[in-house]
Order: structure tokens, then C-alpha cells, then sequence
């Protein structure tokens, strides 16, 4: 079997929908829920596919950071991690609303930055991962605490 082949008519026959280059969920034509090339969105994914999308989506928000971030390489790894996290979470945008923590922290002002994180709505709706983040802000900790 010529697996290039196929590919190029699954390509052809199952279509793609994708926005800014990048795929989208779509409604086949059964209205069901699809991604990529006709992958039914109710079928799962694997564990490897999974990790692969994490890997990735962690790769976008830490080139995101770089981008635009001249700091972001200069922090140590527990704290570029947190900022990761946020990013993650919040996306490259809202988390440059976050004007008074990225002051903060570009100025190494940890525990300030620390404080800035907490004093927001994010950190109300986020909960222990807002008090976990900015306990590893503060401390440069993996935990956030010497434990």
C-alpha cells in the first residue's frame, strides 16, 4: 500500500477547515464534531496524541513569551515555567493585561510580582493554581515553599 497516496486521497475526500492555518473543529457533513483530516472529535485521542498536542501548545506560549517578553530567557526555570503556565492558561494576550506582575517580574521584583498575580480575577477563577503559581513566583521553588 502506498501510505502517501492514501493520504493525499483522505486529504482530498475528507476535507480540512482550518482558520489562520491552523485546523479547527468543524460539523462533518453528519454534524458531528471533526478536526484535521475527518478525525471525529468523539473518538478520543491516544495518550501519545495527547502529550503531542501538549507539547506543542507548551512550544507556542514559549515562543509567544520570547516574542515578546525580552525578560523571558533571563528568568530561571521555575519561574519561566510559571510564566509558561499563565500563558497557557490565559493565552499570550490576556496575560499581557497582566501589566503590573510582568513590571514586576521584569525588574525581578519576585514577591511583588507574586502579590500582583493573586490581586486578580484570573486568581479567582484559577483558585490553588493561582496561590501555587505565585507561592513558585515568590520562592523560585518547584512547591513554593521549602517542603
Amino acid at each position: 500500500m502506498d501510505m502517501t497516496r492514501l493520504q493525499k486521497q483522505l486529504r482530498i475526500d475528507e476535507g480540512q477547515v482550518k482558520k489562520k492555518n491552523r485546523h479547527v473543529v468543524y460539523q462533518d457533513s453528519e454534524g458531528h464534531d471533526t478536526v484535521g483530516i475527518g478525525r471525529l472529535v468523539s473518538r478520543g485521542f491516544s495518550n501519545a496524541e495527547v502529550t503531542m498536542m501538549l507539547h506543542s501548545d507548551i512550544n507556542d506560549a514559549i515562543a509567544d513569551l520570547r516574542r515578546k517578553f525580552w525578560w523571558f530567557d533571563n528568568l530561571d526555570d521555575i519561574r519561566q515555567e510559571v510564566v509558561i503556565n499563565m500563558v497557557f492558561n490565559l493565552g499570550i494576550d490576556r496575560f499581557s493585561g497582566f501589566r503590573k506582575t510582568i513590571d514586576y517580574i521584569s525588574q525581578e521584583e519576585f514577591i511583588l510580582a507574586a502579590a500582583e498575580m493573586l490581586d486578580s480575577e484570573w486568581a479567582v477563577q484559577v483558585g490553588n493554581r493561582a496561590q501555587r503559581l505565585s507561592r513558585m513566583m515568590a520562592s523560585g521553588l518547584e512547591n513554593g515553599d521549602d517542603n
